[in-house]
């Protein structure tokens, strides 16, 4: 594209498009069923004339989503989900190749942060799709005049999903939003596989430690903590899991690994990776009673499950860069090592997800925006679980991609398991 035909956008350098449109191809040859229904959108514009507003992470993987939901004839604007995940070279190409406004630059602060969500917020959006709940948030506490544009939403991940539930429930949310977040295709392969290898990816690239005979605790045992406690355990790594539900602390016991509390775990661990969606997991007492060496990572969309003002506090200026992405904090002739800022490790010190991953989790984001964008009229102002069906579709897709085939079910076994009258 011409300079004077560029979209609004804001970014690092335009200069690094060529790169960028590299490394978006690389990732579409792992994305084959976003790239179905890409082709098929192409045919059927199911968003055309439609606005979304995107608040997600700017990553190759985005791109192909950004991409397809051009292609289905929607205007689309893009921001940063997290001042560390941005790409500046896929932001770049957006701009210059694919023309979608992009607002996003690694390492922005909080002004420009809030400044790039009011950019794509400015287009008065009728589709949201967000990563976190940032962009949902602006709208119903500081852009209530665009309220009666937007007419559904989509979300990404866990954190977000807890903070609609919570609109929803205080009466707060405006429109319909669905949960993408909670598609089995998503949570079980995206959360447990994904981050269970792009956390280690980003922890070993910020420090080359050796994981084999560390001992690792990992902070949650929901989908994320699943998948990167069994891909600890897989590199020889002793693992501890620190829980707050009962039934989840069994069933990590029950999978082979320890349980304690945070208090035990503290002067336990070597590496510490908190994986909650909550606040001050590791507190300044934890920081006090772990070990000199010490490192911590966070694979939570917040940077608030480390109590880093507390840390900052008590290294009292001590602190240094020692390697890319580490930080280190003396405390009383002990260091302790951050990562990415405490941000979203897997994408604050590598590039996030495979895309073959998230080909799954953004083909269930591209048919969620269909839905919507058909049955809004139909759905009240609540968070929805992604219809089984466009579950179902994804999965079948990503099978029939990768050469499986299913048998179906005899009619003789369709009666069996629809009849009651079958017994011993």
């Amino acid at each position: 594209m011409t300079e004077h035909a560029l979209p609004p956008h804001d970014v690092v350098d335009l200069n690094l498009a060529a790169e960028g449109v590299r490394r978006i191809e690389w990732a579409e040859r792992e994305m084959p069923v976003l790239r179905l229904i890409r082709e098929r959108f192409v045919r059927e514009q199911p968003l055309a004339g439609l606005r979304i507003a995107a608040c997600l992470h700017v990553t190759t993987e985005t791109a192909n989503l950004m991409r397809t939901l051009k292609a289905g004839g929607a205007e689309v604007y893009l921001a940063a989900s997290n001042p560390l995940s941005t790409q500046d070279w896929t932001a770049a190409a957006l701009v210059t190749e694919y023309g979608i406004s992009t607002y996003a630059r690694r390492g922005e602060d909080r002004d420009s942060y809030y400044a790039h969500l009011n950019a794509v917020a400015d287009i008065k959006p009728q589709l949201t799709m967000d990563d976190g709940c940032d962009l949902v948030s602006l709208l119903h506490e500081q852009r209530r005049e665009l309220l009666p544009s937007v007419l559904a939403g989509t979300e990404e991940t866990t954190t977000g999903v807890v903070r609609l539930r919570a609109m929803a429930a205080d009466g707060a949310l405006s429109f319909p939003v669905v949960a993408v977040n909670e598609a089995q295709t998503k949570h079980m392969f995206d959360n447990r596989y994904g981050t269970g290898q792009s956390t280690i990816d980003g922890i070993l690239r910020a420090t080359n430690l050796l994981i084999a005979g560390r001992n690792v605790v990992v902070a949650g045992y929901g989908w994320v903590g699943r998948g990167i406690a069994q891909r600890m355990a897989g590199h020889g790594a002793h693992v501890a899991i620190i829980e707050v539900d009962p039934v989840r602390a069994l069933e990590a016991m029950m999978d082979g690994y320890q349980v304690m509390t945070v208090g035990q775990a503290a002067s336990w661990g070597d590496l510490f990776v908190t994986a909650t969606g909550n606040v001050n997991v590791f507190r300044r007492e934890h920081f006090e009673a772990m070990k000199d060496g010490a490192v911590m990572a966070n694979s939570g969309h917040f940077d608030a499950e480390l109590d880093l003002p507390a840390l900052r506090a008590m290294a009292e200026g001590h602190e240094r860069d020692v390697r890319p992405n580490v930080v280190e904090y003396e405390i009383g002739g002990k260091r302790l090592n951050l990562i990415a800022e405490g941000r979203l490790v897997n994408l604050g010190a590598a590039e996030g997800h495979p895309a073959a991953v998230m080909d799954m989790s953004f083909a269930n984001q591209a048919l969620s925006a269909e839905y919507v964008a058909k049955h809004y009229a139909e759905l009240a102002p609540q968070v929805y679980n992604v219809p089984e069906a466009i579950d179902a579709e994804v999965a079948r897709l990503k099978l029939a991609s990768m050469g499986i085939t299913l048998d179906p079910m005899t009619a003789e076994q369709v009666e069996y398991v629809t009849s009651w009258k079958h017994g011993t």
